[in-house]
């Protein structure tokens, strides 16, 4: 049985009301939706809460599944849905920035981290570093559709037929959007790549 296959047969158990089947798909995709919110909206505060209602809603939808597709197709399709909310809701009401929140005196909260002692070149961890924000920040700036297209072929590693079925169109549309999306980071990243 694949991944695939026993991801369906956990659901079909949450659908038939088994809360251990439905326990082990959190335990399962929690850390993969959280990270695609995490990338799509750039706060990882925000991303657990958001991937908590991703998985209060496919406990809700429970009783309505079908087995129309993989498990993870509907369930990044949810984490899509919940993603656009939360930017709708955000553009409807100015949130008051994290920033203002934060205490200087916490470095947790600036996201600062400990150097790695345990790591041969520091400088090189620190360029690493600076680049995976850039990339993360350039992510964040890509229209919605490129941007979640990015996130669930880079990071979540689902094919073109699956992102198509997430976004809800044709395979060569999602190819095109990979590629504006590729051409858009390269330009923006241009000046981090020799």
């Amino acid at each position: 049985m694949t991944p695939s296959d026993s991801d369906v047969a956990l659901m079909l158990r949450v659908r038939d009301g088994d809360a251990d089947a439905f326990r082990e798909l959190v335990e399962r995709h929690q850390r993969a939706v959280i990270n695609t919110i995490h990338r799509a909206i750039g706060d990882a505060w925000e991303a657990e809460d958001l991937a908590q209602r991703v998985f209060l809603q496919v406990y809700r939808s429970a009783k309505r599944y079908q087995p129309t597709a993989k498990f993870t197709t509907w369930l990044f399709t949810i984490t899509r849905n919940t993603i656009l909310n939360e930017h709708r809701r955000r553009s409807r009401h100015a949130a008051e920035s994290l920033e203002a929140l934060q205490d200087p005196a916490d470095p947790e909260s600036t996201g600062w981290q400990a150097p790695d002692t345990t790591s041969p070149d520091p400088a090189q961890e620190v360029i690493e570093s600076e680049l995976k924000k850039k990339i993360m920040e350039a992510v964040q700036e890509l229209p919605e559709a490129q941007r979640t297209a990015v996130i669930l072929c880079r990071y979540e590693g689902l094919s073109y037929e699956e992102i198509a079925q997430v976004l809800r169109c044709s395979v060569s549309a999602t190819k095109s959007l990979l590629h504006r999306a590729r051409l858009t980071l390269k330009e923006k990243l241009r000046g981090y790549y020799q």
